[in-house]
């Protein structure tokens, strides 16, 4: 079937869904975008908003091993699991523990940095026929410590970043004071990685490509997603709270909420979630003029056009569990400790939910058992920064045209 004719359906309005749609949309096939929320409104919408292109190191690691008894015991964890939900999510972890194994990192990481490769340079393409290049900051951004043994502990994942040919600078305390004026007294080192971005409201950054992908004649569609299936004759029928819907292909980008729907088209995935929070400070009155983590804490604070973002934590409670905004409000205390002049009145707070695999890795690609049933979710803490290449790998997928990157790695039956 010739582009043209060919109608692709994209599930999934969050900024992977989105760069599937545009991607696919430059090809030449008709796109319909189906969620039950608008462009941008789950996980999109409050992520920290950093393009990290220097992430090579999987969540699985000896050393995050380690931590895990820790975090079932301390409530203010950068990583925390909830009791209730542990019996539930044993069988993750075991599998984490598994991708923890030396040699298993070894892949992840190179499977992470092969998608790094070409991630800004993906974006460059949607950003430029969006006109969007006024939302994306490449001035890089900064991770500073209090702690010199933090700092040398995080060397392995410097030297593993050196290892891909990212760049990575060590900056004196005075170096970091010159960049963040508004730094505590307690910081002692910093690392700043020069090559990569940030965007300064993630949310209107895909409400903006959204509107490019209506301009040039996509369509948008609001509904729940209940079922797929496709049919004898190659049709998938997609099942919605609005109807049923028929396309020729269809992709499944539905972040966190793709486990149920990839299980009823016979591949399983132990699909997760991590529960991130944020907290945004319309007025912080300080100047920050780059982001910046706290690497003893794992929290980023992040310069918007609406404020000051503090992002960060990671919480395991299932998908269904009410939000838990004292993590949001753990942020508020430390970044007042290390902001000494931050200033917080009428602060928001927000939780979402990132879909996350036990090597770190996403699911990209065909179905192994229909050829017009693609995947596109599973991106962890990167589904800003990879939206755009897994966009671009999709549609070269169901054009046929041999990729830059094999796909073998992120295969949805690697874990059978």
């Amino acid at each position: 079937m010739k582009p043209g004719h060919h109608h692709i359906t994209v599930l999934g309005a969050g900024i992977v869904g989105v760069a599937c749609a545009l991607f696919l949309q430059r090809d030449g096939y008709r796109v319909t975008l189906i969620d039950r929320l608008g462009p941008g409104e789950g996980c999109s919408r409050g992520n920290a908003g950093i393009l990290a292109a220097e992430h090579v190191m999987p969540l699985a690691t000896p050393r995050n091993i380690r931590k895990v008894p820790g975090m079932l015991l301390d409530p203010h964890a950068p990583l925390h699991i909830r009791w209730r939900y542990l019996p539930r999510l044993l069988p993750w972890l075991w599998r984490f523990w598994l991708c923890a194994r030396p040699h298993a990192v070894a892949a992840s990481s190179q499977a992470l940095a092969a998608l790094q490769g070409g991630a800004l340079t993906a974006y460059g393409t949607l950003l430029e026929q969006a006109r969007a290049h006024q939302l994306v900051r490449t001035d890089g951004w900064l991770c500073v410590y209090e702690s010199e043994k933090e700092f040398v502990a995080d060397r392995i994942e410097r030297e593993l970043q050196r290892h891909y040919g990212i760049r990575v600078e060590e900056l004196t305390v005075d170096e970091v004071r010159e960049r963040l004026p508004a730094i505590s007294r307690s910081i002692q080192r910093g690392v700043l990685y020069p090559d990569s971005a940030y965007t300064i409201n993630p949310h209107r950054l895909v409400q903006v490509l959204a509107e490019d992908f209506q301009r040039h004649g996509g369509i948008m569609q609001r509904a729940a997603v209940n079922n797929i299936d496709v049919t004898p004759g190659q049709r998938v029928r997609i099942l919605t709270d609005a109807g049923a819907h028929e396309t020729d292909s269809v992709v499944l980008a539905l972040g966190a909420w793709s486990g149920r729907l990839s299980a009823r088209l016979g591949s399983p995935v132990p699909l997760d979630t991590e529960r991130g929070y944020h907290v945004m400070l319309p007025r912080p009155g300080i100047d920050i003029s780059l982001p910046v983590m706290f690497g003893d804490h794992k929290f980023i604070a992040t310069p918007m056009e609406h404020g000051l973002r503090l992002a960060g934590t990671v919480e395991f409670a299932g998908l269904d569990a009410p939000p838990n905004y004292e993590r949001a409000r753990i942020l508020i205390t430390r970044a007042r400790r290390l902001l000494p002049r931050l200033q917080v009145q009428g602060h928001s707070e927000w939780m979402g939910c990132r879909p996350s695999l036990p090597d770190s890795l996403p699911v990209i690609g065909r179905s192994p058992h229909y050829r017009n049933v693609y995947f596109a979710f599973g991106h962890q803490h990167l589904g800003l920064t990879l939206a755009a290449v897994t966009g671009r790998l999709i549609a070269d997928q169901v054009a046929g045209r041999t990729s830059d990157i094999d796909l073998t790695p992120y295969r949805i039956d690697r874990f059978s």
